[in-house]
């Protein structure tokens, strides 16, 4: 792997519930003067997902209405300060107020995250393929904090086609030794750097990444491969 690009696709509209989120992302793509590639890896915002698919409720802008809906939406509260939860969602995510957003949205509302990540990825990819006849990738990401780092980045919280992980487990560093525990969280990584061309506060759901070797290619699972499991987990 030489090089890769992270290509930002500004988006020409606004996302609301039951927006055909496959032809704004090819209609993004058509402005930019850009077609997909075979292999390209495409990430979308947790945020449009959400929005295309309903996942906006009501909000009255309460500390008792935004504990409520935090409740809701978790399976376990780990810690409490002040207004601050950080939760276990329904989906096994670990993450500050169960990943409700208030921003980038209509007043009087907030986005909670996709039901199911794994579907509306696989749908995504899918209908990609089925409109345009390549193969791609899809990451689909959203913005976590992380324990003992100040500041938030983006993870995935679903990828379709890919791995988690390098595999290095078992192969040797430059020096001979053999790498006992080292995974690279791939998806993680890919995430995070398409977030420096997203921004937050633009209207930039979409984006591609190129150049990404065919050996990071494969059926995978955030459940399975990047949560850690709870008799792994210290901090738990």
């Amino acid at each position: 792997m030489n090089e890769l690009r992270v290509i930002p696709l500004p988006s020409v509209a606004m996302v609301k519930e039951g927006d055909d989120l496959v032809a704004m992302f090819l209609e993004a793509l058509d402005a930019s003067g850009l077609s997909l590639e075979h292999r390209d890896l495409v990430i979308v915002t947790s945020k449009v997902v959400s929005k295309s698919e309903g996942q906006v409720v009501d909000f009255d802008g309460t500390e008792e209405h935004k504990a409520s809906l935090i409740e809701g939406e978790s399976a376990r509260i780990l810690r409490r300060r002040g207004p601050l939860r950080i939760t276990e969602t329904h989906h096994g995510f670990i993450n500050a107020n169960a990943g409700i957003d208030l921003s980038n949205t209509d007043d009087g509302t907030a986005v909670l995250l996709p039901k199911d990540p794994d579907r509306s990825a696989r749908r995504f990819r899918a209908e990609i393929q089925r409109r345009c006849s390549v193969e791609v990738a899809v990451i689909i990401t959203d913005t976590f904090g992380r324990v003992w780092r100040v500041g938030v980045t983006d993870v995935a919280i679903r990828f379709g086609r890919r791995e988690t992980g390098t595999g290095s487990s078992g192969t040797n560093d430059a020096t001979g030794r053999v790498l006992e525990v080292t995974e690279v969280a791939i998806a993680d990584e890919i995430a995070s750097a398409a977030n420096l061309v997203l921004g937050k506060a633009e209207a930039t759901p979409f984006a591609i990444l190129r150049g990404l070797d065919d050996a990071y290619f494969g059926d995978g699972s955030i459940k399975e491969d990047a949560l850690r499991r709870l008799n792994e987990d210290l901090f738990r």
